[in-house]
């Protein structure tokens, strides 16, 4: 048995970013991935807060600029009753303008061994091929995780705090208490596949996402490299059985259908390399807790919550919620805010920003709306001092959270990520999001009572 200050489970994009930061804050942290990076995931198309925000806090930004990665300006949405495809810049938004007014389109291979290798960098005790079993409880409280070795012995270690960043098949999030419900709105079902030589978009939006709405559901049309695409179909729970039987059959089906995504993939085909070369399905996949942390352990990302990806939301939550989690344990660990506290900051404000994407894609799907009403619902719910574009763009670009009776009051903390990845201590003290709430430090990676 070995003891360290946090574990954390998973080695994604949200594992990645809650032990990196941790880590750089002094603590010795175990992280256990059970596959061997690189390694295939889908969640392909990043907001700029995480790239200009969260990554800069991470210290990997510039890493991930010179990645290659494809640029991506907005999206192009052939949605609701406007037969013509319509578009959005991040530019539109004040907040985003400038330096951080794009974000980018990955592969998952690449992205996420990226973060990992930096947690290691940072100081995490790194661990691939590891499976955790569950978790070790003292009383009320989690100490600890069970896992098997490479050789495939089971181990224990016991940590202050664990950190389950496991995603949607997650074995532990169970033990922090509550249930998983899934959405009674968003009950969908993806079929998705690659395909090599399909369109793109016109310059300078060729490196954006497309989403186009169809008679059984919608598809997702991503441009991982100049010749890669993503390509996927979100089908309504009524619709499922046309995905029994011959997936290849069903997929050809599904693009038939939608004459837009037809066209663009006229001169393509399906991608023949691994990862890229077979279909997949995921289902069951919008889905929230009521619990996200107990004594012990906190849950981020999919192993807390996910909302349907048309907003490209699945990143930008994971690492969000893990650098709340990581603030939280650092201020704990440190002795400077109290426990109970420092998660109910956590909790707050995990669930305002699950909740903003929730709520306004409840808005987003009444497919009888046309552009001009859904940018509308965007500033109606936000309470934008902008025109109804800005406040449009800085929803989808993550940088508004909050719920609909305070959006306004929290539009700032999307902002704050950016500008504290760019300027550090020079960025100022944030405002609190919730009265009698606490703050970030400058550095990002600790709460404080606001004018401590």
């Amino acid at each position: 048995m070995s003891g360290y200050d946090v574990i954390v489970v998973g080695g994604g994009p949200g594992g990645s970013t809650a032990a990196g930061l941790v880590a750089a804050d002094g603590h010795r942290v175990l992280l256990l991935e059970q596959e061997h990076l690189p390694r295939y995931q889908i969640g392909e198309s990043l907001l700029p807060a995480t790239v200009h925000g969260i990554c800069a806090l991470l210290g990997v930004r510039d890493e991930i600029e010179r990645a290659g990665f494809v640029r991506k300006r907005g999206g192009a949405f052939r949605w609701g009753s406007s037969p013509e495809p319509w578009t959005f810049a991040f530019a539109a938004s004040d907040r985003m303008a400038g330096p951080t007014s794009y974000a980018y389109q990955v592969e998952r291979t690449r992205f996420d061994t990226i973060l990992l290798r930096n947690a290691r960098r940072l100081g995490a005790d790194v661990r691939e091929g590891h499976r955790a079993l569950g978790t070790v409880k003292d009383g009320g409280r989690i100490t600890g995780v069970r896992y098997l070795d490479e050789t495939g012995r089971e181990r224990t270690a016991t940590a202050r705090f664990v950190v389950d960043a496991s995603g949607h098949t997650s074995r532990l999030h169970h033990d922090a208490g509550g249930t998983r419900e899934y959405s009674p709105d968003f009950r969908n079902l993806a079929l998705f596949g690659y395909f090599r030589g399909g369109d793109r978009l016109p310059e300078p939006d060729a490196g954006n996402i497309l989403c186009a709405a169809f008679d059984a559901g919608w598809f997702w049309y991503i441009p991982l490299s100049a010749t890669l695409t993503s390509v996927g179909a979100v089908v309504r729970r009524e619709c499922a059985a046309r995905l029994q039987g011959d997936q290849e059959t069903a997929f050809r089906g599904l693009i038939a259908d939608c004459p837009l995504i037809a066209g663009f993939l006229r001169d393509a085909r399906r991608a023949t390399e691994p990862p890229y070369d077979r279909l997949r399905v995921r289902k069951d996949y919008s889905y929230d807790r009521t619990s996200l942390c107990c004594p012990g352990m906190v849950l981020v990302g999919d192993a807390a919550c996910f909302i349907d990806p048309v907003f490209s939301s699945g990143v930008h939550l994971a690492t969000y919620s893990a650098l709340l989690a990581a603030r939280s344990i650092n201020s704990t660990l440190a002795g400077v805010v109290p426990e109970d506290r420092c998660f109910a900051e956590f909790e707050a404000r995990y669930r305002r920003e699950f909740g903003v994407f929730r709520d306004f894609l409840r808005g987003f799907y009444r497919l009888e709306s046309d552009q001009r009403s859904y940018f509308r619902h965007a500033h109606r719910v936000t309470g934008h001092d902008g025109d109804d574009r800005a406040a449009f763009a800085d929803l989808v670009g993550g940088v508004s959270s909050g719920d609909f009776d305070a959006f306004g009051d929290v539009l700032a903390e999307g902002a704050q990520l950016q500008l504290r990845g760019l300027l550090g201590a020079d960025a100022g003290e944030e405002p609190p999001m919730f009265p009698g709430g606490l703050v970030s430090t400058p550095d990002g990676r600790r709460w404080q009572v606001p004018g401590a």
